[in-house]
């Protein structure tokens, strides 16, 4: 008995010896029950690249990957990627870093389950365990991690649902699913309003995505069976027992081909009324118009119109002559010559006035007259065109 306790004491101020070079309050801040529990957690998962962790170094500042607190009395972060950490992580172990709010173990060669320890790291933030061989279903209850801004489980081997229990994340920023073997829905339900990258790509999803996730691109949800419901129509359908008049509304293929054969109909009418009409008052014009002397036929611009005086004849608009047709044709009258504009006239009223009139055009297309008052009565000359 006294021998063995001999010997622990013997033990025991070895270690303390060990430890001189360092300060008491150096070694009074060393996170004592941290440093075992990571000792105990490396012991299981057997790394491949050396690591500098023993017992009688210091864990905060010395230690590889380990970060502890400003007043190091704690682990907070544990960074080991690509350090060939293999096998399962063991129980009791990282649960006990209480205080750790980083963990890193991405690319390693880890394997089993979802680490049930660490369902004990309420203050975890960040989560980084993928390119691993981890496998089975996900936790079914997320609620514990309610700090986790980051949670990346991409590249391994989950399987079965997405829990509907992220939506209890409500500060996750970044989830990242991808490359598993999830099936199912993602949940409908699902809100994660601080969430800004997303990943569930190469799994067996299928179904439609949440409204609440349709902001983010399609790349997000390839390699699955999700689709984009399509945008509700702008306009919203009319109830059935909105009233009777509602029911007009829908016509037949033949009452819509009636309606448009009657409007046709009466198109076609009112365009030959139109027709007659224009024809009949053409032709009125060219009988009231007569000929002039040598067969030249009064311009087609000439406009007759019953005054209340002699029936004048006024040719152009605001234009008139103390003669009209009928004088014209009573009276002598000679050619004069033919232009590039039509044939002039000379001719002789009874009354003796003397007037010059051309049909301007020519043959049966004129377009107006232009009579010149040259003598006679004391007139002026005038002109119209």
């Amino acid at each position: 008995m006294e021998a063995a306790l001999a010997f622990f004491t013997g033990l025991l101020l070895l270690l303390l010896g060990l430890q001189g070079n360092s300060s008491p309050a150096a070694v009074a801040a060393d996170p004592f029950f941290d440093k075992l529990a990571l000792l105990d957690f490396i012991f299981n998962v057997q790394p491949r690249r050396l690591l500098n962790w023993n017992f009688l170094a210091p864990v905060c500042g010395n230690w590889v990957g380990v970060t502890c607190s400003a007043d190091e009395s704690r682990v907070v972060a544990l960074r080991l990627p690509g350090f060939g950490l293999t096998g399962p992580i063991p129980n009791n172990t990282l649960g006990r870093l209480t205080a750790l709010h980083t963990l890193s173990l991405r690319c390693n060669s880890l394997t089993g389950p979802f680490p049930a320890d660490l369902a004990t790291l309420a203050s975890l933030a960040h989560l980084h365990l993928q390119s691993n061989a981890l496998s089975g279903p996900l936790p079914a209850d997320f609620s514990v991690w309610r700090n986790l801004t980051v949670l990346d489980l991409s590249f391994n081997s989950f399987n079965g649902s997405i829990p509907s229990s992220i939506s209890n994340l409500t500060q996750l920023a970044a989830l990242d699913l991808s490359n598993n073997s999830l099936s199912g829905g993602i949940p409908p339900d699902l809100q994660l309003p601080s969430l800004e990258l997303l990943n569930l790509s190469n799994n067996h999803l299928e179904g439609a995505i949440p409204l609440s996730l349709r902001r983010f691109p399609s790349s997000s949800f390839s390699g699955n069976h999700l689709w984009f419901p399509p945008p509700p129509s702008p306009l919203s359908p009319i109830p059935s027992g909105s009233g009777a008049g509602c029911a007009g509304t829908h016509l037949s293929e033949s009452a819509i081909l009636g309606i448009v054969v009657g409007v046709c109909a009466v198109g076609f009418v009112m365009a030959a009324a139109l027709l007659v009409f224009f024809c009949s008052r053409r032709k009125g014009r060219s009988l009231a118009s007569g000929k002039l002397p040598g067969g030249e036929r009064s311009p087609g611009k000439a406009v007759a119109g019953k005054g209340e005086e002699n029936n004048r004849l006024v040719f152009f608009q605001g234009c008139s002559f103390a003669f009209d047709l009928e004088d014209l044709l009573r009276a002598s009258s000679e050619v004069l010559g033919k232009g590039t504009f039509g044939t002039a006239y000379k001719a002789i009223l009874e009354d003796s006035t003397t007037v010059v009139v051309k049909a301007e055009g020519g043959g049966s297309g004129e377009e107006g007259i232009r009579a010149t008052d040259v003598g006679g009565g004391g007139n002026k000359a005038r002109e119209c065109g």
